[in-house]
């Protein structure tokens, strides 16, 4: 691999990963011979992986259990990271790109591009608009549909936790959006709401009785996860059930931007032709 530019996603588990099919379709258009290849690293791993990289390597995507170290790792992050306290793409100090101002030229610059890819997929579903937002679960992704839910207009947000205390940061969080954040147990009544993300890990099976108060309000469900589908929530759903995989499929375009621009906000050249190319490889059509 001597001289060859090389990207990877770093997750623990990562087996089950779309983003090398992903990446290397969005690269075949854009005419870059580089690699995109897909690694387990495990959370108390990841700083001396990431001190070994050699300048080959340009850029990250990074899943869960990560997303946190990658935040830390960080010399610089945009807003939605700093928000979120969530990093789910590293740019590598000497990728040939312009940095963000104030961005030191030694260090990874860290973003967050679940909030857009969040915002984009339920655009893509006729979703531009929320009121009222009730996020399940309350991990790093779980801030991160806060965010996007700020960023189209929710006035109020509620959070379905199993231990309040771990919803406390997005309690602050929403005090720092201007967004109310209330927190509620499992099981119920749930209060009507425009939309519920879910925001649990991929397989997660809720108790039914759980599933089914989430479920009686007939609303859109988003949920994150995309394998196995429909998830046990999404199976007990009683309005259109929304899967991740165009959160996936947008956010992948803005990790795109960043490592060929340096910056998430600058399109690339034939955009449309390489989201079109990306979206054929996630969805086989």
């Amino acid at each position: 691999m001597t001289g060859a530019t090389r990207l990877a996603v770093w997750g623990d588990p990562i087996a089950h990963s779309r983003s090398p099919q992903l990446h290397d379709a969005a690269y075949r258009v854009l005419g870059r011979e580089w690699s995109f290849e897909r690694v387990r690293v495990a959370e108390g791993e990841f700083d001396g992986v990431l001190a070994g990289l050699d300048s080959s390597w340009r850029g990250l995507a990074v899943t869960m259990p990560l997303k946190e170290c990658a935040w830390r790792a960080s010399g610089w992050r945009d807003r939605r990271a700093e928000l979120t306290g969530a990093v789910n793409t590293l740019l590598l100090p000497g990728a040939d790109v312009s940095r963000p101002t104030g961005a030191p030229a030694s260090a990874p610059v860290g973003f967050n591009t679940d909030v857009g890819g969040i915002v984009a997929a339920l655009a893509d579903e006729g979703i531009a608009e929320v009121g009222s937002v009730r996020i399940v679960g309350a991990g790093a992704t779980s801030a991160s549909a806060l965010v996007a839910a700020a960023e189209m207009g929710a006035g109020t947000a509620s959070v379905v936790a199993r231990r309040p205390e771990r919803a406390a940061p997005l309690v602050e969080l929403g005090e720092a959006l201007g967004v109310p954040v209330s927190v509620e147990p499992f099981g119920g009544p749930h209060a009507p709401v425009d939309l519920t993300v879910c925001a649990l890990p991929g397989g997660t099976i809720l108790p039914d009785e759980d599933a089914d108060a989430l479920a009686a309000g007939g609303h859109p469900l988003f949920d994150v996860a995309y394998h196995p589908w429909p998830s046990h929530l999404a199976s007990r759903w009683q309005g259109p059930a929304i899967p991740g995989l165009g959160m996936l499929l947008h956010q992948a375009v803005l990790q795109v931007r960043v490592f060929t621009t340096g910056s998430v906000d600058e399109p690339l050249a034939s955009e449309d032709d390489v989201r079109a190319a990306m979206r054929s490889a996630l969805m086989g059509d």
